[in-house]
């Protein structure tokens, strides 16, 4: 058994320490990348857990070790999944000048939705108590057998789109004329919403801008102000060929200088035009990317008589290509 452990412990760590690395952008700071590695841990720990729990069984082992790791496992994803990562995500999102205030953002939002999902809890419980007269304790049981329903429903949703649309798309992707056809309209569409985020943030940097300008340097809020104007400065310089244009001033633009929560406000804004823009240009790049190669593999295989065996090789490559840029 432990040379199960010695296999599957460094192949679920790698497996999750490559995806890291995958996806993660460049300014994540590590306590998310932490959060992060350590929750998809946990969500693949079945991959060591189920083995060990069978072989125990099966061999008549002491199982607190197990049970243990069992619920480690399920009470890490459980605080996780409804406190830790919650959190988290509002303290990254809210645009406060300060930990503690980033904070108290995050700890309102998530307590407010909280407090509607445990509003509408409470009023289907009371619906079930007053229909049935005599639970006899099967209150807790319920809420168990919902638990466990959702977590099979979802994962049967789950399996399904993987068991139906990734042959689907191996299919599609094979025949090169109709991937062509749907590279075409995917190019156009990021087109649009590049075209869209690109407003957006030129939008943002301008009023940004004319309230740096209309801010005097004995404003209070300049602090906060000044805080903007170097982020804006960092921006421009990490991308030279980005040029706002056709940033406009909207009726209610100019009402950012009042507190420090609408100086937060801006400076939330401002980050999520940002990313929305990158994500959507490297959204736009990377279809326009695989649009041309596979033109230049359309080009080559329009000569393909120029050599026999080019066309079947053609086919194996393409394939494997396309393969390889759905699982992608």
């Amino acid at each position: 058994m432990w040379v199960f452990y010695l296999i599957s412990l460094p192949l679920t760590m790698g497996m999750v320490m490559l995806t890291l690395r995958y996806f993660a952008g460049p300014d994540i700071p590590r306590y998310v990348l932490f959060t992060v590695g350590y929750t998809w841990f946990f969500s693949l720990s079945f991959i060591i857990l189920v083995p060990a729990d069978i072989w125990a069984a099966m061999s008549d082992q002491d199982m607190r070790g197990v049970s243990f790791f069992w619920s480690w496992s399920y009470w890490s994803t459980f605080l996780l999944t409804w406190a830790v990562v919650p959190i988290i995500q509002g303290f990254e999102d809210a645009g406060d000048f300060t930990v503690t205030e980033r904070l108290k953002t995050s700890l309102h939002v998530n307590l407010l939705f909280y407090a509607i999902v445990g509003s509408v809890a409470l009023i289907g419980l009371i619906l079930l108590i007053s229909m049935r007269n005599n639970w006899g304790g099967g209150i807790m049981g319920f809420a168990m057998a919902c638990s466990n329903t959702f977590g099979l429903v979802t994962g049967a949703f789950l399996l399904g789109f993987g068991l139906s649309e990734i042959p689907k798309g191996v299919w599609i992707n094979a025949d090169y004329i109709t991937r062509q056809k749907v590279l075409s309209h995917k190019v156009a569409r990021a087109a649009l919403k590049l075209d869209d985020a690109h407003q957006n943030l030129s939008n943002a940097i301008v009023v940004a801008q004319a309230t740096s300008k209309q801010m005097s340097k004995r404003d209070p809020l300049r602090p906060y102000m000044d805080i903007i104007d170097k982020m804006l400065m960092n921006m421009l310089s990490e991308d030279p060929s980005f040029k706002p244009q056709g940033g406009r001033l909207g009726e209610n633009d100019m009402d950012y200088d009042t507190d420090e929560k609408s100086m937060a406000t801006l400076r939330r804004q401002l980050r999520i035009a940002k990313a929305e823009y990158y994500r959507c240009k490297s959204e736009y790049m990377s279809f326009v990317i695989e649009a041309l190669e596979l033109e230049d593999t359309l080009k080559s295989y329009e000569h393909r008589d120029a050599t026999g065996w080019f066309a079947l090789l053609f086919q194996a490559c393409y394939s494997f290509h396309s393969v390889f840029l759905y699982l992608k």
